[in-house]
C-alpha cells in the first residue's frame, strides 16, 4: 500500500519539479518540461524500479493494462498466477485511472482561455494558409497511410495521431491516443520520432527557411497594423507559463476551473453512455471538447487565469504516467522503421505540400513559416520563430492558426482515423 501511495504522489507532484529545473538551467529550458517528463518516465518504467508483471499476466492480459482484482485473485487460486503478481497488477490499475482523468480534464482547462471569435478578427488572413496547411497535412497522411498500411497493423491510429501532433502537439497527440485506445509502446514511439525530426525541422524555420522561400514565396506586407502590443500580450496564455499557480488568487481560480472541467469530464461521461462500449472514449474526448470551446464563449469562463497552465500540467502528467509504462524492450519489437517513415512522410511531407500550395495561391513567406510553426510545434514555439524572422507582426497569425489547430484538431484526426480503419 505504502508502495501505491508513494507512487501516486510522486506522479501528481514530479511534473512541479521537472518545471522548476526547466527554470534553473537553460538547457533543460530549451528540451522542455514534456521532453523531460518522457525521458524520466522511460527511466523509471524501464530500469527495474517498478515491480515487473510475470509474462503469465501478461499473457493473461493479451494487451490490456490490468486485469479486474477479482479476475485476478481467481487465476491466482487455479494456480495460474502467484500472489506476487498483485502489485504490478494494483499499480497498472492506478495508472490506467490517472490516464483516463487527465487528458479529458485537461482539455476542456486548455480551451477556457480561447478567444476565438477575437482571434479570428485580429488574423482572418491567417485562415487561408491554416487552410492550405490542414489540406497539406490530410492529404500527405492519407498517402502515407496507403504506402505502409501493409506494414504497420495500426497505421490508421498512427494517422489519427499525426493529425494530432500537426495541428495541436502533445495535448491533441495525448487526447487523440486516449480516444483512440493506443498503447503506451505505440505512443511513445510515434512522438519520439516526431521530436526527433521535429527538432531539425524547427531548426530550418529558424534559421535558412525563411531566406529560402523568400526566391519562390511573395515577401511578407504588413497585415496586422491594427493588431496592438495589447493584443499580443493578451496571448500569454498558450505559453507554459506556471509561475504564479501557488498563490491564493491563481488557486482560487483553478478551483472553480477544475470544478467546471469536472462537470464538463462527468457530462460528457454520461452521453457516452448512450453509446456502445467500443465509441465510448471517442464520444467522451469529442463531448469534452465541444463543451469546453462553448464554456471558452462564456466571459467569466474565458477569464480565469491558469486554466491553460493547469491544463499543461496535467499534461506533463499524463506524459510521464504514459512513458513510465512504456516498455523499451517490446518497442524494438513493433515495426519501428515503419512508423519512422509514416512519421518522416508526415513531417517532411506536409510541409513540402504546404510550401507548395503556398506558392501556387501567393501566400507569402512568413505567413507561410509561422502556419508551419503553429501546426507542427504549437502555439508556445509561434513567438520564439517569429522573433527569430525578425517579424513580430506574424504573432497574432501563428497563435491564431495554432489556437484553432487546438480547438479542431481532435475531432480531424479522430474522424480521419476512424474512416482510414475501413481500408486496413
Amino acid at each position: 500500500m505504502f508502495a501505491m501511495v508513494f507512487l501516486f504522489v510522486f506522479y501528481l507532484c514530479f511534473p512541479a519539479f521537472m518545471i522548476y529545473l526547466t527554470k534553473k538551467s537553460t538547457l533543460l529550458e530549451k528540451i522542455g518540461a514534456v521532453v523531460l517528463a518522457y525521458l524520466f518516465g522511460l527511466a523509471l518504467g524501464n530500469i527495474g524500479l517498478l515491480p515487473q508483471a510475470s509474462s503469465e499476466l501478461r499473457y493473461l492480459l493479451a494487451g490490456k493494462t490490468c486485469m479486474d482484482s477479482k479476475e485476478l485473485t481467481n487465476y491466482i487460486k487455479q494456480g495460474l498466477l502467484t500472489e506476487s503478481d498483485l502489485l504490478p497488477n494494483q499499480i497498472a490499475s492506478m495508472q490506467e485511472l490517472l490516464m483516463t482523468l487527465t487528458i479529458p480534464l485537461a482539455i476542456p482547462l486548455l480551451l477556457f482561455s480561447l478567444d476565438l471569435r477575437r482571434w479570428i478578427r485580429l488574423a482572418y488572413e491567417a485562415l487561408f494558409s491554416l487552410f492550405l496547411g490542414l489540406v497539406s497535412l490530410v492529404f500527405v497522411i492519407i498517402c502515407g497511410f496507403f504506402i505502409l498500411k501493409n506494414y504497420i497493423p495500426d497505421a490508421w491510429k498512427i494517422a489519427g495521431m499525426l493529425v494530432g501532433i500537426y495541428t495541436g502537439g502533445t495535448p491533441n497527440l495525448a487526447s487523440i491516443s486516449a480516444a483512440l485506445d493506443v498503447s503506451p509502446n505505440l505512443f511513445i514511439l510515434t512522438h519520439t520520432y516526431d521530436l526527433l525530426l521535429g527538432s531539425f525541422f524547427l531548426l530550418f524555420l529558424m534559421t535558412i527557411a525563411q531566406a529560402t522561400f523568400n526566391r519562390f514565396l511573395p515577401a511578407f506586407q504588413s497585415a496586422h497594423k491594427s493588431a496592438t502590443a495589447e493584443s499580443v500580450s493578451d496571448a500569454d496564455f498558450v505559453t507554459e507559463d506556471f509561475t504564479g499557480m501557488l498563490m491564493k488568487p491563481a488557486l482560487v481560480q483553478m478551483a472553480k476551473a477544475l470544478g467546471l472541467s469536472l462537470f464538463i469530464f462527468g457530462v460528457s461521461g454520461a452521453v457516452s453512455l448512450l453509446v456502445p462500449k467500443s465509441a465510448q472514449m471517442v464520444t467522451v474526448i469529442l463531448g469534452i471538447t465541444t463543451l469546453g470551446l462553448l464554456a471558452s464563449l462564456i466571459p467569466a469562463v474565458n477569464k480565469l487565469k491558469k486554466s491553460f497552465s493547469l491544463g499543461m500540467y496535467l499534461i506533463l502528467i499524463f506524459s510521464l504516467l504514459v512513458s513510465s509504462m512504456a516498455n523499451l524492450q517490446a518497442m524494438l519489437n513493433i515495426n519501428f522503421v515503419y512508423i519512422f517513415l509514416f512519421v518522416a512522410v508526415g513531417v517532411v511531407g506536409s510541409m513540402v505540400v504546404h510550401v507548395f500550395l503556398s506558392w501556387l495561391f501567393k501566400v507569402d513567406s512568413d505567413t507561410t513559416i509561422i502556419t508551419i510553426t503553429a501546426l507542427t510545434y504549437s502555439p508556445p514555439f509561434v513567438p520564439v520563430v517569429a522573433s527569430a524572422l525578425k517579424n513580430k507582426e506574424v504573432i497574432i497569425s501563428g497563435l491564431t492558426v495554432g489556437i484553432l489547430g487546438y480547438a479542431f484538431g481532435n475531432y480531424l484526426g479522430v474522424a480521419l482515423a476512424y474512416l482510414l480503419e475501413r481500408f486496413m
